[in-house]
């Protein structure tokens, strides 16, 4: 399992709509100039994940798939957990 930071970092928009990805997340995830992050829009909010899409999409698929091992694992009717 990850390891889940919880702190809030915040950053302005400029005019151009342009952001700094704070320090803080740069040095945790090794992010160098000309790195890239994905942003996923969740409809009200957004993930930010480093690494760009491949990762984004790698992420999803490892989160989806432990929630889904979990939700079979709560299904109490055999003749449904396998379906």
């Amino acid at each position: 399992m990850h390891h889940m930071n919880t702190s809030v970092l915040r950053a302005k928009v400029s005019n151009r709509g342009q952001t700094s990805l704070p320090a803080e997340l740069r040095h945790r995830w090794g992010i160098k100039a000309g790195g890239e992050v994905a942003f996923i829009d969740l409809g009200d909010a957004a993930l930010i994940l480093p690494g760009g899409t491949d990762r984004a999409k790698a992420e999803l698929r490892r989160v989806l798939s432990e929630r889904y091992e979990l939700g079979l694992a709560g299904i109490d009717d055999p003749n449904l957990a396998d379906q």
